[in-house]
């Protein structure tokens, strides 16, 4: 029976115009053709607000959403029935009438250094130009090295690649992840420790969203869903929405699984310099994680985190 109503189904699925975008929803779509090959999936891409204002930065133009509202749009209207996300854009809370179904296997939630001429980034020249378009990596790059120039950069990973190899910055940072599912492995000069670069929260990880009376389709997700990662980046997320839920401020947080399955979360919270820098740990169990993400943000913000946050915005 199900075999038979899914033959008829059309899966139509919502994502960013952007070569990395089309190859996560491909991706998507591979797999769910694992589980059910009769299923018809056709992919909708779509411009986001994100996109398309490329030479902007994006705390100036709101911070929340950007790279998503289309997406969820298209789903509210009927026009998509999935929607493809990198987990480090979706906000904190979601529309009415959607939720996220699924946190996919997390690729790698780090930073990379990418460089033509230095192999890592003690080796810049003081001074040195490097770009990102991100508040966080860019505090942070401050906090290590408060010689150098950070400089925006926008637009999709080749846009980013063709602007240094054009000699307009010395080096750039970008998600590991990003790279890795480009196949330009062969860029990467330095894969950054969360030490140095602790990671957006979600950063590498894939979340689909659908509309939630999409029973069946929730269903047919179910095998997609990698409970290790999907605790890891919800604990993320609840530290993250505790501080205000916005992916485009100088905030770090990486929750990972231990060898003795003891969740390390660690979260970050930084000045626009990188001078000032309020950081927290928490070690438990996998029923403590809840308790974990509240401990955390409360920390932070008893330290002065929401000063900082705020001056971001």
């Amino acid at each position: 029976m199900i075999k038979s109503i899914m033959s008829k189904r059309i899966l139509r699925i919502a994502t960013r115009k952007s070569p990395l975008a089309l190859w996560q929803a491909n991706h998507i779509a591979d797999q769910i053709k694992k589980i059910c090959p009769e299923l018809v999936i056709e992919l909708l891409p779509i411009v986001t607000s994100g996109d398309r204002f490329l030479k902007d930065k994006l705390q100036e133009i709101g911070g929340k959403g950007l790279f998503v509202k289309e997406l969820e749009e298209a789903l509210l209207s009927n026009q998509a029935d999935l929607a493809v996300h990198s987990m480090k854009d979706v906000p904190a809370e979601f529309p009415e009438g959607l939720v996220l179904a699924t946190i996919c296997k997390r690729h790698h939630s780090g930073d990379a250094f990418v460089s033509n001429h230095f192999a890592c980034l003690n080796d810049l020249p003081p001074n040195s130009i490097v770009g990102t378009s991100s508040l966080r990596r860019q505090s942070q790059l401050l906090a290590l090295r408060p010689d150098l120039q950070v400089e925006s950069l926008r637009g999709n990973i080749h846009t980013r690649l063709d602007k240094l190899d054009k000699k307009q910055y010395d080096a750039i940072i970008l998600a590991v992840a990003g790279l890795q599912r480009m196949g330009l492995h062969d860029r990467v000069r330095e894969i950054m420790s969360p030490q140095q670069l602790l990671p957006a929260c979600g950063q590498g990880a894939l979340g689909l969203e659908c509309r939630m009376q999409d029973q069946w389709l929730q269903t047919l997700l179910k095998p997609l869903n990698d409970s290790d990662s999907a605790l890891c980046v919800r604990v993320e997320r609840d530290v993250n929405a505790r501080l205000g839920g916005n992916c485009h401020v100088p905030l770090a947080v990486l929750c990972e699984i231990g060898t003795n399955q003891q969740l390390h979360l660690q979260a970050r919270v930084l000045s626009l310099d990188g001078s000032i820098i309020i950081e927290d740990w928490q070690k438990g169990s996998r029923e403590d994680s809840q308790k974990m993400a509240e401990q955390c943000a409360d920390n932070l913000l008893k330290n002065g985190a929401a000063h900082l946050l705020a001056q971001s915005l």
